[in-house]
């Protein structure tokens, strides 16, 4: 497939617009994302209760209370969230996402990684910046799905479970995932 010049200014137009929507980096920036976190793990765990059996077993969390998607042709998204272990908030990261191919449209979801092993935890903590791809099993149930986390664990060091969708994008492409720390 050939894009125009047109496809690739929309893209990185994209991409600029979702930097400037408003991330809850800056004053009050830590307490905003983790009132948002908050909020993300009390829903997820309302609407999927077995994930609270996940959290228990995992070694950490990596919560993503929105990440907003937005392509034609070429696109990008991301969001901020932040590391929790043992319950508690230890760090802040900004999650920025890159894709190409047959798509177009918005999306809205949130998600959170479950670090199965200290092992995958701590390789995620020491990174410079942790690439989602091979070795992370992902779970998407819908509404009133059960989510077993005795059959999710033995899967991968990693779980993602990536829940509340909303918008519309289609298509087929090819993504990277980047998690950054922040500092908020």
């Amino acid at each position: 497939m050939t894009h125009t010049r047109r496809d690739v200014f929309l893209g990185l137009g994209a991409v600029g617009l979702l930097g400037a929507c408003a991330n809850g980096v800056g004053g009050r920036g830590g307490a905003t994302i983790d009132a948002r976190v908050d909020a993300t793990l009390a829903q997820l765990y309302r609407d999927y209760p077995a994930t609270r059996q996940l959290a228990d077993k995992s070694a950490g969390l990596l919560v993503m209370p929105l990440v907003t998607e937005a392509g034609l042709g070429f696109g990008g998204g991301g969001g901020n969230g932040a590391l929790r272990i043992g319950g508690a908030t230890v760090d802040y990261y900004n999650m920025v996402k890159a894709s190409g191919g047959l798509q177009i449209g918005v999306q809205q979801y949130s998600h959170v990684l479950f670090f199965m092993t200290d092992d995958a935890l701590q390789t995620f903590r020491r990174s410079g910046g942790f690439a989602a791809g091979a070795g992370i099993a992902y779970a998407t149930p819908q509404k009133g799905e059960a989510l077993a986390a005795e059959t999710t664990t033995s899967l991968a060091p990693v779980i993602a479970v990536i829940f509340g969708q909303s918008g519309l994008r289609v298509g087929a492409t090819l993504e990277g995932v980047k998690y950054t720390r922040i500092i908020p």
